[in-house]
């Protein structure tokens, strides 16, 4: 059954298998709720394995990606909740950033606007960001008093951008232009913003047209060989590149090389 979330816009282009999530609350700059956390999560857990879809792009709509929790619906929110119910969201926007990496479909982060808080944490989980003029990033936890380190931030960013960069990124909370953020690498690309989602969704399908479960396993070294020292990091590649060796998409690209045509993976 195909996915139909109510809380965003979802679709399927089925030419070239690439879903588009499209946050959409534009006048509250795609600030996020409790649902909208929850659907969010329980969609890119469901896209592991869903049928017909190769690649993801999330963009919002409007002239913001995500601008973060809402401040009624979830920061005030807040302040009614005990330890546990503190820890219990706390985990859920976690879970979310867990999602999104542990998904084997690739997913292109189309940044349309200002992306801050946990908007800047789910950009900085997605594999590829390309971003508009207009898209300043922050990680503005500690201008609110918060930490810094919140959903898996301390440990996604510093392997984007470096230690010292991200040091000064989730100390400061301030925000970054869409050209600074570029130069040191937090985003992949900065594109013109009438191109931006021909470039995010072009980019997606040369992604979904390649070999998907190459692609997967590859999305999940990045994220599980950080954990690992280089000799464990080499054996750990050895066994899943072996396994990649049995796969059928392996013998179509050496057939494909030697017809002189492009490999067709399924």
């Amino acid at each position: 059954m195909a996915l139909r979330p109510t809380s965003f816009l979802y679709a399927v282009d089925a030419a070239s298998a690439v879903a588009t999530i499209t946050l959409n609350r534009p006048d509250r700059l795609n600030a996020l709720t409790f649902e909208i956390y929850r659907e969010l999560r329980d969609t890119f857990r469901a896209l592991d394995t869903e049928p017909g879809v190769r690649a993801v792009v999330i963009t919002g709509a409007g002239r913001a990606f995500c601008t973060g929790g809402d401040v009624e619906d979830i920061i005030g929110a807040l302040f009614s909740r005990d330890a546990a119910g503190l820890l219990e969201f706390t985990r859920l926007t976690g879970d979310l950033i867990l999602a999104i990496r542990q998904c084997r479909r690739p997913v292109v982060a189309a940044l349309n606007g200002t992306v801050a808080g946990a908007g800047a944490v789910i950009a900085a989980a997605c594999d590829i960001r390309l971003a508009a003029e207009s898209a300043k990033i922050a990680f503005l936890f500690s201008r609110v008093g918060l930490a810094g380190a919140d959903m898996g931030a301390a440990w996604l960013l510093p392997r984007i951008v470096g230690m010292a960069h991200a040091s000064e990124i989730l100390l400061l909370g301030d925000f970054l232009g869409a050209e600074r953020a570029a130069a040191i690498g937090l985003y992949n690309r900065v594109v013109p913003a009438e191109r931006l989602m021909a470039e995010a969704t072009e980019t997606a399908a040369r992604l979904a047209k390649g070999p998907s479960e190459a692609l997967g396993v590859t999305k999940e070294a990045l994220t599980r060989e950080a954990a690992m020292d280089l000799e464990s990091a080499i054996e750990y590649e050895a066994r899943v590149q072996a396994e990649c060796m049995r796969h059928p998409d392996f013998r179509e690209a050496y057939e494909a090389f030697r017809a002189k045509r492009e490999p067709r993976f399924e």
